[in-house]
């Protein structure tokens, strides 16, 4: 009996100490976060009143959001909404890969600040962002605006920083408009990883290699200084850099990248000037070339992890690994090399060369899709995870648990109820009324305001996104002619054609339309395989018998062979990595679904 007693203790001793070393982290990425009830510190202009609410409120108008592969004004809710998840499930650290803001205006940083704080103070939350190409859009402090702000009487109006010719009649202006800097960025947000606390075991920056031998808390807030971390993106011009290493719990190193790489138009151009300088949208394609100094500090941080047995943690805004899951060749046969994002593809060399340079484990942004990328050689494995916008279809965040060095579980959280989601609903009602006066102007489907939740008003969103961007910019207009008044049906006898196989019952592939086949490949794309929630189960298993009848198919008709692309893409993009919950065994080298 004793020896029982024994065992049974020493069994729950193991499970308790096996759940102590587990540590979890939360990452949140692409917020775009846009202070709905904000205000300005030049202007007394707090919005437009919601007869819902009676609040004052500065949103963008739903016709500019259904153009873009983001919203603009719900994501507000379900940034409160996520961190308030996140809390419940007792997490304590929050990684942030990027674009974190609307596009780093002043009033938008202290409304992001004012709720991190909160958090951070409340639940003793810890914080660690990177930058995107929205947070800074340019190295530098650049005058912008906007000209799809809500105005009282339901039509857009703009917000800008500095008066011009060809802005529109109604509008006004505030500095906390124009797009910050690096410098801005720095000053508001300083709290939240891009400088050294006092509770962080270790901090330091690409440029402090001292930091690393002997650390002091003392030295790490010199080296954080703006003038310290700065950098020769080309000869005379010099950029901000604002990656670093962190350690916010003991034997666990965060390695926040800094991707944004910011090269100048023109050599000759005067290097202060924020106009001069090419978006960051591309990557790690041009860290490569011109940003090659952190290609040596990865190197050296994950040799001192190693020696210091550190798990170390890379997240920054730009993936590592094509997150089409290598359907992007066949993507630019179908549509071109300038279609779907192509140009934001990573080459193989960027795998190639931060996989050598030993990381293992990536947290990525900026595409707003839910992917897991991988490769593998003899000697190195690296893991890409793409996390989601918490703007766009699907709405989640990634749950990262650490069980040891070799072995990692990823969990994505979905946001399905989102609390006060509908909260504008009014205001885009009168927007409505206004456009439907000049029917010119009416182009949204207003069935988006009868959505339940969330996740719900996401999809629909990416439904028009295709219909109103995707479909008009990305696609042959003559394939989209062709196949506009198909069914399933019509798809499936065009598959047959010159095979020599009886046909299998059809009647039931009428349910669906050439348009479904569109929007379902934009799930795919968007959300892998948690897409498969959104599409009947009858029309997947529908899917994969096209996908074995084109790729059988040997027709040379143009329209037949586009189609046959089409479906080679969906399997590509419906068959991925694990993405939803998994696990990762560096040691093993593989993913596995849990």
């Amino acid at each position: 009996m004793k020896k029982q007693i024994s065992f049974i203790l020493i069994l729950l001793f193991s499970i308790l100490n096996a759940q102590q070393k587990e540590i979890k982290l939360a990452f949140l990425s692409d917020i775009h976060f846009q202070d709905l009830y904000g205000n300005f510190s030049d202007n007394d202009f707090k919005g437009i009143i919601n007869p819902k609410t009676g609040k004052a409120t500065i949103l963008r108008t739903m016709e500019s959001q259904l153009h873009s592969t983001r919203i603009f004004n719900e994501n507000y809710f379900a940034f409160i909404a996520a961190l308030d998840d996140i809390v419940s499930k007792n997490i304590k650290i929050v990684a942030m890969p990027g674009d974190f803001s609307d596009d780093g205006q002043a009033y938008n940083l202290r409304g992001l600040h004012k709720i991190l704080e909160e958090y951070k103070c409340k639940y003793n939350m810890k914080f660690y962002l990177t930058t995107g190409n929205h947070d800074p859009v340019g190295p530098f402090r650049k005058d912008a605006g906007k000209d799809d702000f809500l105005g009282e009487n339901g039509k857009p109006f703009g917000i800008y920083s500095k008066e011009k010719i060809d802005e529109k009649p109604s509008k006004i202006y505030t500095k906390d408009i124009a797009e910050s800097g690096y410098l801005e960025i720095l000053n508001e947000l300083k709290d939240f990883g891009f400088y050294p606390q006092k509770d962080d075991l270790f901090w330091s920056t690409p440029f402090n290699k001292n930091l690393i031998s002997s650390y002091s808390f003392d030295d790490a807030l010199v080296a954080a200084d703006y003038t310290k971390r700065m950098y020769e993106v080309e000869k005379g011009f010099s950029v901000p850099d604002l990656s670093y290493v962190v350690e916010p719990i003991k034997d666990v190193w965060l390695l926040a990248i800094d991707g944004n790489t910011y090269i100048p138009k023109n050599l000759k151009e005067n290097s202060s000037n924020p106009s001069n300088y090419k978006g960051a949208s591309i990557g790690y394609n041009n860290v490569l070339t011109n940003k090659k100094h952190l290609i040596e500090w990865v190197k050296n941080i994950t040799a001192e992890a190693k020696k210091r047995s550190k798990t170390l943690i890379a997240f920054t805004h730009y993936p590592m690994i094509d997150f089409n899951d290598d359907a992007s060749s066949e993507i630019e046969k179908l549509l071109g090399d300038k279609k779907w994002q192509l140009e934001r593809v990573p080459q193989e060399e960027v795998a190639k060369v931060f996989s050598e340079a030993g990381i293992k484990i990536h947290f990525a942004g900026h595409m707003h899709i839910n992917d897991t990328g991988s490769r593998k050689t003899e000697n190195d494995f690296l893991v890409n995870i793409q996390v989601p916008s918490l703007a766009a279809y699907i709405p989640a965040y990634k749950i990262l648990t650490i069980k040891s060095a070799d072995k990692m579980e990823i969990e994505t959280q979905i946001l399905d109820d989102v609390p006060r989601f509908d909260e504008l609903f009014p205001l885009y009602e009168k927007e409505f009324l206004a456009l439907q006066k000049d029917s010119n102007k009416l182009s949204w489907n207003k069935d988006i305001l009868k959505t339940k939740s969330y996740r719900e008003l996401m999809l629909f969103h990416l439904k028009e996104l295709v219909r109103l961007r995707m479909i008009p910019n990305d696609w042959p207009k003559d394939f989209i002619e062709k196949g506009q008044n198909l069914n399933g049906e019509d798809l499936l006898l065009l598959g047959y054609k010159g095979i020599n196989r009886k046909i299998i019952q059809s009647k039931n592939f009428k349910k669906w339309t050439f348009d479904d086949l569109i929007l379902d490949l934009y799930k795919f794309q968007s959300a892998d395989e948690l897409a498969k929630r959104d599409i009947p189960r009858e029309r997947l298993e529908q899917y994969k018998v096209l996908v074995e009848l084109f790729a059988e198919n040997q027709s040379k008709d143009q329209f037949i062979l586009q189609l046959k692309m089409l479906f080679k893409i969906l399997s590509h993009l419906s068959n991925g990595e694990p993405s939803n919950h998994f696990e990762i065994d560096f040691k093993e080298k593989r993913i596995k679904n849990i």
